[in-house]
């Protein structure tokens, strides 16, 4: 240590030495002296190098850096110790360069070895430098140049460095010698020496234990464990050689690696994040650079504590990482707003999730770039990707199209497609809720959600969907049904018309009538279901009473739906095109000579039949009648294309066509063809008024088997002419040996003629009219505002003839008819109005007759309808018209039935006329529908005129009529009645106007019978509808529908078969022919509970307070009979029979009555309202009618038809073609005709019948080629099955597995008939298309067993199966079983198999049919097997034979397919015990419908059954 003389910090040299020399010695690398005093001089990471080489060049070898020496100046470091004292190091390494060429050590002054030349305590290089680093070599002058002070130095201590890791080619051992050797050189100066274990950062445990043994052997050494690389205790290494040279200083604490290095990142770690920090705050844009940065962050703390610790480098590196990561994240945000912008994209592109739901996103992106709208949300960029372009700087937001091809737009895009389908689901789920809340019928409107919620948590979509969606289903749940109450709450308010409308215009209700109104409505449900929203039913009901009593169109509760509205719009469009061409008429009937056939068949017939009509004329010449007639034919196929366009008709201009079919499937093909030609002619015709084409059915000879077909043919085709409305020619008698016949083509020719000439008639020319203010009568048509008809429909009658033209000006809904009327021209004003406009006309103007309409389909409807007929003048004539959609709504559809039924009782009461329109047939909207209506009407008009001259005189003062005010009625002179019922016996068809009893219902009037009277006609022939009158009145009166009395009841009366209308319509004819009497009717009749019985109560005294008379229709012999209103009335020669019919005449001297006056429905309906509120506080014995009137009511919809009285059954409801025949009905009429009873005879009560067989042989009432024949003809050898077994089992397996009750609930029996009939007609109907009720289905074909001629299970195997049934052993037993199924004859025994395979598969849905094989075998077992229930022996057997149905349906599989035995139910598996009594067997016999068990269920004998 050099001699502190004038107080200056001391000054220590201190020689860094260890192993060193050539590599073969030390390995490819140093022991990490270089870098320890490098760490140690100059710490901060800028200026530390961690490669130093020992190879150098001759020419750095004798640079100043090295100055041809073999040790290193460092420099000096200034230290300060713990004290507070300064003191300075000098630094000298010594080590041994290498020659670069020699690879030997270079030669210097000093030529000893290293290990003595390093001990050397004094050293001495003139102007030697400082060494920084391996780079100075050379270039020194670009360094810092220091020179070693004085050019030498005196060592004062050593820092001997030891590599304790795994070196470069080095053994450690050999390290280890090399370092004793150089230690027992060091130790000779006596100076201290600290040993610092290098590169312990890869350090070897053994190598350090090695080293800490060394130093243990050895006195006053201390190991330092260092590593450079880290800055790890290279201060501590020096700072302890500094301590044992200064013993002034206090010693260092020495700390191991492990725990310095911890401490050293520790220190790293922290300055690191706050030179992060520093950063994040400085650095905001991606653009920056470092100088910038370096420049603003130089001289924070922060940032220099880093620069020292870690470096510039890493300082750039981190800068340049926070950039790439800044504009990463901008990259990032631009990306995540093209992607989030990405799914609108999608779903403005792709809304619709059949569109992509089967696209790849390779194929939607090809879609998307043909879009035209492509460059609206997309770009396409010249250089890709497109977040190494300027792009990304840019402000375009179009989404980069290669953007597209990323996993992430991939994914969203799959993500939108599932999107798509979960809103599907979504919205699946939101409806399948609705559902279940609409399944909740508890659920009242204003009811609120709390109070439901927890009826439906259990379903599955209220689980699917969230609350919001719950809640939003449930608002729109509730806003409907508030609606639909509200709706019905007015269709109620409607329905109640009588309670209402018994004030007159401008009147104001008063308390009293409140009082009423709310009495009678608060029985209603639909009043009590706006319990919680009672202010808006008081606003419905206070609007309505405004309404009624304030009637105008413009504040009629439909608003845009009043009739007025609607009528004004349609004549406003319709007239005027009236106005155009009335009668260009391309056809002069007169004189025409020349006819122009086409003739329309199927594969070559309609050629055939050209070929025969040619081969009967002469150079296209036919003779008819006498006269020569040109015929043009056209023979054209079915499936040709030219029929479908309208050129064909211009061009060929036909006269008619003739359709020719020899088979079911041409006649189907005919039948199509029709339809489709008139569609297309109607839709293409210009000339409204060319008179349409006649079509000719003709039924073409079959030589091969005529007896076979042609009886179905024949059958089938006039069906189909039935209902086309058009001609049928049969085969004539007889046997011929060509298809067509002369008389076949005559008598089509003459039809062709005949419509001819019918349409010349109806088109001719009209007269010149009379002045526009002339009419001859005064028609007014009434409608029911919001009926669900369109108003065309009840205006086609009138706009669709030719002879329909405008109102006067300022008569917006009035229209002038011109028809010819008894053979001369009459003009016909008719005025459309609503019902509600209607009232103050039907007071105060002078009306001639009524057409009053009203929907078969709404009650309230009937109710406005009744509530105005009641207040109209009884001599004023009535058309009712009823308006459905088809004619088979009567049978489908119960409430139809109803309204219809009870707008023709009403009708029949009063003598008015009740016809039909079908919104869905163009065939029943002619003029000619209301053409007897107008005979009436002018033959009464003189009478109308003066009644209501008498009635405007008599409200001033009142005097007698004269006695010819109320003339005679037309009765036999009716067109009605000669169409209907005319005299010809063999006229089997007379159905009522609206019956839709079949196809094969004669509609048309004759030829003959049309001439009897000139009537204003249009098209082709229409049939009349309208009720006859007069004498034939009585076979049209059906009573209204209330239940049979009381006081006797008749447990045995059943609905009747819907279709024995010939048996009916025979009996019918028959009464019409005996001579018969007018009976007699008292007037004011208050209640209708006498119809159900009307024989023992036509003269019953209701207490009466008025004596006029009424008179009856005259009888044959055009007899007058009147009776007084007392018990002692006059009566007629025939008094037996009633007459629910009244005249119009009334007495002389006797005012105009009104209709509710004439009807005993329009009386008790007017009054019911007044007795229902009297009874409130009088008792109910004060109005029996209208508890008489609210049982029928409840008994509507039962099995027992309330039409059906047990009167005599000829005499009430022919019209209803659900009133048909009974064995029972026939043998109480059998039995009254032979005693006649007297009107006052008491009636008795009725004995009880022996039961009829519960299987006649028939069910049916229709003659039928396929049902109740043997099985054996309906089976082939290709078809085992009956076609129509297979349909039903077919049709119930798809659609009726779910059904509770199947077998077992009894489907309607008329669809099960019409089933059956339709099937009759058509084997390849549709049920699916069809939509019938399961139930209905299953009905049909348990009655297809039922109607075979013997049973499916032959009656002689009965006793066999008995006989098994009681073998104990169930194996056994079902082997015998097996052996008598195989006697079976094979048609049997196949469709045996087939069915009780179906019912096994039917009883593996027992959970939700509730039908397993035992309830099966109940509900079928009569069926198959048909037992004589009269038998004692059969009812001892019946729970064998059920037990065998059960085992033949549990065991099906055994039995008839080859399976193995099925586990048996205990039902099934052992047989029933014996019965002891008849009761005991029949308790467990539970006959499903049609089988009626109350028809066994007579008195028993109590003998045992043996």
């Amino acid at each position: 240590m050099a001699k502190n003389k004038d107080a200056r910090p001391p000054t220590f040299a201190v020689s860094v030495v260890g192993l060193s020399g050539t590599e073969k010695e030390k390995g490819n690398c140093g022991v990490g002296k270089s870098c320890l005093c490098n760490r140690y001089v100059r710490p901060d990471a800028d200026n530390y190098y961690s490669e130093h080489t020992s190879v150098l060049s001759t020419i750095d070898f004798g640079g100043r850096v090295v100055n041809n020496d073999h040790f290193l100046y460092w420099g000096d470091v200034s230290h300060r110790g713990d004290e507070g004292l300064d003191c300075k190091i000098q630094v000298i390494e010594q080590t041994e360069f290498i020659d670069d060429q020699t690879f030997l050590p270079h030669r210097s002054t000093n030529l000893q070895p290293y290990t003595k030349r390093s001990a050397a305590t004094k050293l001495q290089s003139a102007e030697k430098l400082m060494y920084i680093c391996t780079d100075q070599l050379g270039l020194e002058q670009d360094f810092d140049q220091k020179q070693m002070p004085d050019g030498k130095l005196n060592i004062d201590g050593f820092v001997l460095c030891v590599d304790v890791s795994k070196g470069c080619n080095r053994k450690f051992d050999d390290q280890m010698k090399f370092v004793n050797s150089l230690y027992s050189q060091i130790v000779k100066s006596k100076k201290p020496i600290v040993v610092a274990a290098t590169k312990c950062d890869e350090c070897v445990d053994q190598h350090l234990r090695d080293l800490y043994a060394f130093v243990n052997s050895k006195k006053n050494l201390m190991v330092i464990e260092t590593a450079a690389r880290f800055n790890v205790n290279i201060d501590l290494s020096f700072n302890a050689l500094i301590q044992q040279l200064d013993k002034t200083r206090g010693k260092p604490k020495t700390v191991p690696y492990l725990e310095a290095y911890k401490v050293q990142r520790q220190l790293i770690a922290s300055v690191t994040d706050r030179f992060e920090k520093v950063m994040l705050h400085t650095v905001r844009d991606y653009h920056t650079t470092w100088k910038t940065v370096a420049n603003i962050l130089k001289g924070q703390s922060d940032y220099d504590e880093f620069i020292t610790l870690e470096g510039s480098r890493k300082a750039r590196s981190m800068f340049t990482k926070h950039i790439e990561k800044l504009k990463q994240e901008h990259i990032n945000r631009r990306r995540e707003e093209y992607l989030t912008t990405l799914p609108k994209t999608l779903n403005n592109l792709f809304n619709n999730l059949e569109e992509v739901e089967h696209l790849s996103w390779a194929e939607a992106q090809d879609v998307i770039r043909i879009r035209p709208d492509f460059q609206y949300w997309f770009v396409r960029l010249e250089h890709t990707p497109w977040d190494e372009t300027d792009h990304i700087d840019n402000s375009d937001r179009r989404i980069p199209f290669d953007l597209l091809e990323t996993p992430d737009a991939g994914r969203i895009y799959y993500n939108h497609v599932q999107h798509l389908l979960s809103e599907k689901r979504r919205g699946e789920m939101k409806e399948r809720f609705k559902k279940t809340l609409e399944r909740v019928h508890f659920i009242s409107p204003g009811q609120p959600w709390e109070e439901v919620m927890c009826f439906v948590m259990e379903d599955e979509a209220y689980k699917y969907i969230t609350e919001s969606d719950r809640r939003d289903v449930y608002s729109r749940h509730q806003q409907e049904i508030v609606e639909k109450a509200k709706e019905d709450f007015q269709e109620m308010l409607f329905e109640h018309a009588e309670l209402f409308y018994d004030l007159d215009l401008n009147a104001t209700p008063s308390c009293d009538k409140m009082t009423e109104i709310h009495s009678v409505l608060n029985e209603e449900p639909r009043y009590r279901a706006l319990q919680k929203l009672a202010p808006d039913r008081e606003s419905l009901l206070l609007k309505h009473i405004g309404f009624v009593y304030h009637p105008t169109k413009e504040t009629c509760l439909s608003g845009q739906n009043c009739v007025d509205l609607k009528v004004e719009q349609v004549l406003a469009n319709r007239l005027v095109q009236l106005d155009h061409g009335r009668s260009n008429l391309y056809y002069n009937s007169a004189n025409i000579d020349k006819i122009n056939l086409c003739l329309l068949g199927k594969d070559g017939l309609s050629q055939e039949l050209a070929n025969e009509i040619r081969a009967q004329s002469t150079d296209d010449e036919y003779t008819l009648d006498g006269k020569i007639y040109e015929l043009e034919l056209l023979p054209v196929d079915v499936n040709s294309t030219l029929l479908f366009s309208h050129t064909w008709v211009t061009t060929f201009k036909p006269h008619g066509c003739f359709c020719v079919f020899s088979s079911i499937e041409s006649l189907n093909s005919i039948g199509d063809c029709i339809g489709r030609i008139r569609a297309e002619m109607a839709q293409s015709r210009r000339d409204r008024f060319a008179q349409p084409l006649p079509f000719i059915l003709i039924l073409a000879n079959q030589r091969d088997n005529v007896c076979k077909n042609i009886p179905i043919l024949r059958h089938q085709g006039q069906q189909l002419a039935n209902k086309l409305q058009c001609t049928f020619v049969d085969i004539p008698s007889g046997a011929f040996p060509r298809k067509f016949t002369e008389f076949q083509i005559k008598q089509g020719l003459r039809a062709v003629l005949e419509g001819l000439k019918h349409n010349y008639d109806v088109l001719a020319p009209l007269p010149c009219i009379k002045d526009m203010t002339e009419t001859d009568l005064r028609i007014v048509m009434c409608a029911m505002c919001w009926d669900p008809f369109s108003v065309d429909l009840i205006l086609s009658p009138f706009l669709d003839s030719h002879c329909c033209s405008a109102g006067q000006p300022g008569q917006s809904n009035t229209l002038i008819l011109d028809k010819i009327i008894r053979d001369s021209r009459k003009r016909i004003q008719v005025t459309i109005l609503s019902y509600h406009s209607a009232i103050g006309v039907r007071k105060d103007e002078l009306v001639h007759g009524y057409i009053l309409v009203y929907s078969a389909k709404r009650k309230a409807s009937m109710a406005t309808l009744r509530a105005f007929l009641a207040e109209v003048q009884d001599v004023i004539p009535v058309q009712m018209v009823a308006i459905t959609d088809s004619q088979a709504d009567f049978f489908e559809n119960d409430s139809i039935k109803e309204l219809m039924t009870e707008g023709e009782h009403i009708a029949t009461e009063i003598a008015a006329k009740f016809t039909a329109l079908y919104s869905l047939s163009q065939y029943h909207r002619q003029t000619e529908v209301f053409t007897p209506f107008f005979n009436e009407v002018l033959e009464k008009k003189p009478n109308i005129e003066s009644a209501f001259l008498f009635d405007s005189s008599s409200r001033e003062c009142t005097t007698g009529a004269s006695e010819d005010v109320f003339p005679t009625s037309p009765h036999s002179h009716s067109p009605a009645y000669n169409t209907y019922y005319p005299e010809s016996d063999d006229d089997n068809e007379a159905p009522p106007p609206y019956s839709p009893i079949g196809d094969d219902v004669q509609l048309l009037p004759t030829p003959s019978e049309r001439a009897k009277y000139r009537i204003d006609l249009e098209g082709n022939e229409y049939p009349i509808h309208s009720t006859p009158v007069g004498d034939h009145e009585r076979n049209h009166k059906v009573p209204p529908p209330v239940r049979p009395k009381p006081v006797l009841p008749k447990p045995n009366v059943r609905k009747l078969d819907p279709n024995l209308l010939k048996t009916i319509e025979a009996g019918m004819r028959g009464n019409r022919r005996m001579p018969r009497g007018p009976g007699t009717h008292s007037e004011d009749v208050e209640a209708s509970d006498n119809y159900a019985d009307p024989v023992d109560t036509l003269f019953r005294s209701r207490g009466f307070h008025n004596d006029d008379i009424y008179a009856v229709p005259e009888d044959a012999h055009s007899r007058l009979v009147k009776m007084k209103n007392s018990f002692g009335g006059v009566h007629g020669p025939h008094g037996g029979e009633e007459e629910n019919g009244f005249d119009r005449r009334p007495q002389a001297g006797r005012r105009p009555s009104k209709y509710k006056h004439r009807s005993k429905i329009l009386f008790s309906k007017t009054k019911a309202y007044q007795r229902r509120f009297l009874s409130d506080s009088e008792g109910e014995e004060s109005c029996p009618a209208t508890q008489k009137k609210k049982k029928g009511r409840a008994h509507r919809g039962s099995e027992e038809d309330p039409l059906l009285s047990p009167a005599d059954q000829w005499k009430i409801g022919i019209d209803n073609p659900a009133i048909t025949s009974d064995p029972e009905q026939d043998d109480k009429k059998a039995k009254k005709k032979k005693t006649p009873k007297t009107a006052k005879e008491p009636k008795k009560p009725k004995t009880i019948k022996p039961p009829k067989p519960l299987y006649p042989p028939t069910r049916r009432t229709w003659e039928s080629n396929y049902f109740g024949v043997p099985l054996l003809n309906l089976v082939t050898p290709e078809r085992l099955i009956p076609h129509f077994v297979e349909k039903c089992v077919d049709y119930i397996e798809r659609t009726g597995l779910t059904t509770e009750g199947l077998y077992r609930v009894c489907g309607n029996k008329t669809d099960q008939d019409n089933l059956q009939k339709l099937f009759d007609q058509d084997h390849n109907i549709d049920f699916v298309a069809m939509d019938v009720a399961v139930n209905a289905v299953a009905g049909a074909l348990k009655a297809f067993f039922a109607d075979l001629p013997d049973p499916l299970i032959p009656y002689s195997l009965h006793p066999e199966l008995v006989e098994a049934a009681k073998i104990m052993d169930h194996m056994e037993r079902l082997q015998v079983l097996r052996e008598i199924v195989k006697k079976f004859p094979s048609v049997n025994y196949q469709v045996f198999k087939y069915i009780i395979t179906h019912l096994n598969r039917v009883s593996q849905h027992s959970k939700t049919t509730l039908m397993t094989a035992d309830n099966l075998s109940i509900c079928f077992w009569p069926t198959l097997m048909r037992p004589d229930f009269e038998n004692k022996d059969t009812l001892s057997t019946t729970k064998l034979n059920q037990a065998v149905i059960e085992t033949f349906i549990v065991q099906s599989d055994y039995f008839f397919h080859g399976g193995e035995v099925a586990e048996s139910s205990s039902s099934e598996g052992t047989p029933p015990p014996r019965c002891h009594n008849m009761v005991e067997a029949l308790l467990p016999l539970q006959l499903p419908p049609p089988l009626q068990p109350q028809q066994i269920q007579h008195t028993l004998p109590p003998e045992p059954l043996m």
